[in-house]
């Protein structure tokens, strides 16, 4: 039995079958320390701040069916603070590094919602989990870092067909047809950058000064490589999602749902600039904060390209010089 076949006997039979047989295949960087983790265990090292304090009142255990409690505790200003702080750098922050066949043991690490648009249009997003992401290093200076990090895949399907994926990468990201895309089979291979975590198509050198440019070479740079194996459908939630009453659904009724409603942040608070360790330089700094969890990934976008890029084009053959693999 292949992957894919494996993979599928985890979701209900109403996922549609499309959104598993085309669902993207990872390639974490050979050298990276932060794989990826578990949702559920992200809960168990954090403590519920507001500017730095314990909130009163958080239920104890957190746990993904009670999260969305949160939110009348602090709502946006609610940040999941690693219990040790950020420059300690916990063994947890690593992660679980996936077998031979690409599965992260027990722990579930990424989540699949589907949208349909209702005109025979569906988006099916697969969203990626890891506990800590270690920024760029900048002229010897590190810049970045910050505990929780969600990034995604998006893809388009027209009438049960894939048109097109799209990468998410950092704050933007690049969109190709669905021909473009290398793919293993049927599924569309994704490179994960070293660290920080980005979506690429490609192996190789990707500078993301510029927005959606993509460079070989540059002043912020990521690396990829087809280093490990990453299947996330291994262990994944899945659920529907209504953009009129932003209601989210588990095609399981046993897959807790709450946590996706939760409206504070997936890790630590940026730093003071007057806290050990932290650099500020024209804006940037080394320790930011955490993001916004999946329903802030503009579920409800009209095109490929969430609504925060100006011009959405989706590239019909891939563009970055690949490296030696």
């Amino acid at each position: 039995m292949g992957l894919g076949a494996i993979s599928q006997v985890h979701a209900q039979a109403t996922v549609p079958d499309y959104v598993l047989k085309y669902a993207p295949l990872l390639y974490l960087h050979s050298e990276d320390a932060y794989m990826p983790s578990s949702i559920e265990a992200q809960l168990a090292n954090s403590v519920p701040q507001v500017d730095y304090k314990a909130v009163q009142g958080a239920p104890s255990p957190l746990a993904l069916n009670n999260l969305d409690q949160l939110n009348a505790l602090g709502g946006s200003e609610l940040f999941l603070t690693s219990k040790e702080g950020i420059r300690e750098l916990p063994d947890w922050f690593k992660g679980v590094r996936p077998d031979g066949n690409g599965k992260t043991g027990d722990a579930v690490c990424s989540s699949i919602v589907v949208r349909d648009h209702g005109d025979g249009t569906v988006d099916a997003f697969y969203f990626y989990f890891q506990a800590y992401n270690q920024g760029n290093t900048v002229l010897g200076l590190e810049f970045g870092h910050h505990v929780g990090d969600w990034e995604h895949n998006m893809i388009r399907f027209v009438n049960g067909a894939p048109q097109a994926v799209w990468y998410s990468q950092h704050a933007t990201g690049q969109a190709f047809t669905y021909k473009a895309t290398e793919k293993q089979g049927d599924r569309p291979i994704g490179y994960v950058a070293n660290g920080t975590h980005a979506v690429y198509a490609t192996p190789g050198t990707h500078d993301h000064t510029i927005p959606n440019f993509n460079l070989p070479a540059g002043f912020l740079e990521d690396e990829t490589d087809r280093g490990i194996l990453w299947d996330p459908l291994f262990n994944a939630y899945h659920f529907s999602y209504d953009t009129a009453t932003g209601k989210f659904t588990p095609y399981d009724s046993n897959t807790p749902v709450q946590w996706l409603y939760f409206e504070g942040r997936w890790g630590d608070k940026q730093l003071p600039d007057n806290a050990e360790g932290q650099v500020n330089i024209f804006g940037q700094r080394k320790y930011t904060s955490g993001p916004t969890g999946p329903k802030f990934k503009s579920l409800d976008r009209e095109k490929v390209c969430p609504p925060s890029v100006d011009l959405c084009v989706i590239r019909p053959f891939l563009t970055v010089k690949r490296a030696e693999v």
